[in-house]
Parts: structure tokens; C-alpha cells; sequence
């Protein structure tokens, strides 16, 4: 299977990068997997004016970096977000890709699962939920099967995850996937 890893964390070797590697760790066992940097990219958010639905082949009128990861994305199985959370939501970087999903090349895609990393500062028990019911309408409204979910709290300082069990449960999320 091939594996996209959308990976929006700003700061590099951060806690959401340690997941993303133990991830990978486990996945690189029996699959293809892409880590792609979304701070890397240079992604414009979308401004709704609807000419990709118009045009052919579905251009986006901005001129940046998103025709890059639709290309990775078109090739994928299966799509992971990881993601520091910020104001209980995932970073601007990576909610600027997603929303640019909101074009019709996304029905070429064959993405068929995906999964969700997800590292908050906060200790809160409803600190994902905003994110979570946004992915499980993704879920819903693209017929993806969720492949799992890895979300940690309290890691708010780089290398805080590894006080955690989160590198051992993304590890082994990752060698699971069938």
C-alpha cells in the first residue's frame, strides 16, 4: 500500500515529527510511505471561487506548491494527518491543504483509508473534538475507513511525547495497517 503522511507541525523534530517517524517505523515494514512536509510547501488557503470546478483540468487560478501534493495524493492508498493542535484545531499549514481539497481532482484520488496523529499541550478531555468530528465527516463524506487514531495530551515541549506511550501506540498503528 502506498501511505501519504501529511505532516503539519511548523517546528521540526518536534513531538508530532517523533510521532510521524515512529509511525513510519511501523508502516515501512509492509508499505510505501511518504512524508510530506506541509511547512515545506508554499500552499495559499482557498478562496472559494469555485473556477476549479470550471475549468479543465481542474486548476486552482493560485499559482503554488498544491499541484505538487495532488500528484502525491494521487498515488495514495491511504492518507495520514498529524498535526499539533492548536486552539483546538490542526495547523494552518495543513488546514490550508485540506482545504484545497475542495476541488474535484479529489474524485481521481484512490485513497481508501486514513488515519489521524494528533499532539495538544493541553490536558483537556475534549481537546480533539472539534478536530475528530471534522475527520469523521471526512470519513463519512469520502467512504474512508479509519484506520486509527493516535492523540496525545500534555506535550507541549519538544520531546514531551516521549514521557508518554504515544511513540509505542504510532508504532504500532503503523505496523498494523493492513
Amino acid at each position: 500500500m502506498n501511505i501519504l503522511i501529511l505532516s503539519g507541525s511548523p517546528r521540526k523534530v518536534g513531538n508530532t515529527d517523533l510521532l510521524v517517524k515512529a509511525f513510519v517505523k511501523g508502516a515501512s515494514a509492509s508499505h510505501r510511505v511518504e512524508v510530506v512536509s506541509v511547512c515545506d510547501y508554499k500552499v495559499s488557503p482557498c478562496i472559494g471561487c469555485n473556477a476549479c470546478f470550471k475549468r479543465e483540468p481542474n486548476t486552482c487560478v493560485q499559482k503554488d506548491d498544491m499541484p505538487l501534493v495532488y500528484e502525491k495524493m494521487a498515488v495514495a492508498d491511504m492518507l495520514v494527518i498529524a498535526s499539533p493542535v492548536y486552539f483546538y484545531g490542526l495547523s494552518a499549514q495543513l488546514k490550508a491543504i485540506i482545504d484545497r481539497c475542495h476541488n474535484p481532482i479529489r474524485d481521481t484520488f484512490h485513497i481508501k483509508k486514513m488515519a489521524l496523529l494528533l499532539v495538544g499541550a493541553a490536558t483537556l478531555p475534549n481537546l480533539f473534538d472539534s478536530i475528530l468530528t471534522q475527520y469523521q465527516l471526512c470519513l463519512n463524506f469520502f467512504k474512508l475507513e479509519d484506520a486509527g487514531r493516535v492523540l496525545v495530551r500534555g506535550a507541549k515541549d519538544k520531546g514531551d511525547v516521549n514521557n508518554t506511550d504515544a511513540l509505542n501506540e504510532a508504532y504500532q498503528l503503523g505496523l498494523n495497517i493492513e
